[in-house]
């Protein structure tokens, strides 16, 4: 998308609203025209390059459109950072849930286009609080993707539904098994809506999920959330692989973003798997995953290629001496990680995984609170992450060093068309 589609798309949306909103951009622009002249003409040439989520990668600090086929922020290029939000839901009135969905879209598209929420952060009312919180203004729209998902006590919770919609609950959406070795913390799992904020800046993905929290409040409220930094897979393969925390390469054989078979393949919901308000969207896993760091940092060189099943510097899988070199599985420990991870050992499964490190300070004990924010994408639950990590979670010789700590399934819709649709109008028209 081109940017002058996008601001007819932010005018369209102040017609309806009576928002003015001032673009970020715009601010830039007036404290540096002629740095921004030369920006702006070559970021309208990449930007254009956008559609539905699925595009290539634009520069950092460019616009990936809101408006598409799919949500953005799944086949997106991987962003640097992460703010990640599961809220529950105060309210039982499905009409005042459905209003609160309607504006978080409205307010999601000016967002992503860099622009602040309603009447800014600055110049309205004294006597009021602004519309925005202020923290973004000055800064590009950093290729803030926004992300909503549904968790399965949206449609029912103990027992109650709620809002009208639990004969729409897909049957993929299911209640994840307990695996071995969880060790999960309610205060860490579940919830009746998630967004992922995904932004090359930190305090762009932040300051998204701030204004969404405050436009919710009263109807809903965060129960839990996680920021990521130094993403652990890529959905842009000839890009550099990225590294974990245990400093091996991680996503090397992660589903490619362009690669549209292998997306209507694995990852988005097709009009036979239902419903129908569900077709073009999919389904997400996260979990939050404990590093015992200081346990990894004092095993050999040796021994931690043979749990992992690649070289630690090329990142080459085992028998191999380049990176992308197919696997040899018969080569590996049989408890080794890629093996067990691999799809010809999980009947095929596949997943899009947009991963992300994380580090919360220390422990009680002073060890490091860090580890793996796993994120993934899939087309049905129950082919894809179920029986990947019930192979992993029996087996996995890297469960000595990890433990799973949190644990989310969402129903992820399909994307806001235009701005007449919005998040949510699939379920609840």
């Amino acid at each position: 998308m081109s940017d002058t589609e996008s601001t007819g798309n932010r005018a369209g949306t102040e017609e309806k609203t009576g928002w003015r909103s001032p673009s970020r951009r715009a601010l830039l622009g007036w404290g540096g025209a002629g740095i921004a002249l030369g920006a702006g003409a070559a970021g309208a040439a990449a930007a254009a390059v956008g559609g539905d989520g699925t595009d290539t990668a634009g520069p950092v600090g460019e616009e990936v459109p809101f408006h598409g086929a799919h949500q953005a922020g799944i086949a997106t290029p991987v962003q640097d950072r992460l703010h990640f939000a599961a809220f529950d839901v105060g309210t039982d009135d499905p009409a005042e849930l459905a209003e609160l969905l309607k504006d978080w879209s409205r307010a999601a598209e000016l967002m992503t286009a860099g622009a602040t929420v309603g009447a800014g952060a600055a110049g309205g009312t004294p006597e009021a609080p602004p519309d925005d919180t202020g923290e973004a203004l000055g800064l590009p729209p950093s290729r803030l993707t926004l992300t909503i998902g549904y968790g399965p006590t949206l449609f029912t919770k103990d027992g109650t539904d709620r809002f009208g919609i639990a004969d729409r609950r897909p049957e993929a959406l299911i209640d994840l098994p307990r695996f071995p070795g969880d060790n999960l913390d309610p205060a860490r799992s579940g919830g009746d809506l998630c967004v992922q904020a995904c932004a090359d800046d930190p305090q762009v993905a932040v300051h998204a999920i701030r204004n969404l929290a405050r436009l919710g409040f009263g109807k809903v409220s965060v129960r839990w959330s996680q920021l990521g930094f130094g993403k652990t897979s890529s959905t842009t393969p000839e890009a550099q692989t990225p590294r974990n925390l245990m400093g091996f390469k991680d996503g090397t054989r992660n589903i490619a973003g362009t690669d549209t078979d292998a997306l209507g393949q694995d990852v988005w919901v097709a009009a036979p798997d239902g419903p129908e308000w569900m077709t073009g969207g999919s389904y997400l896993v996260a979990r939050r995953i404990r590093m015992h760091i200081e346990t990894w940092d004092r095993t050999s060189l040796a021994e931690q290629e043979s749990i992992i099943g690649r070289d630690k510097g090329e990142g080459a899988p085992i028998g191999g001496t380049r990176e992308r070199d197919e696997p040899d599985l018969q080569a590996m420990l049989p408890t080794a990680h890629v093996r067990l991870a691999h799809p010809d050992s999980n009947s095929g499964a596949r997943m899009l995984r947009r991963g992300y490190s994380f580090t919360d300070g220390t422990d009680g004990l002073g060890r490091l609170d860090a580890g793996l924010f796993f994120l993934a994408y899939q087309r049905d639950p129950r082919t894809g992450f179920v029986p990947v990590q019930q192979s992993l979670a029996r087996a996995d010789v890297l469960n000595e060093y990890i433990q799973h700590v949190g644990s989310a399934v969402f129903a992820i819709p399909p994307g806001v068309r235009d701005t007449d649709d919005w998040w949510g109008k699939g379920l609840f028209s």
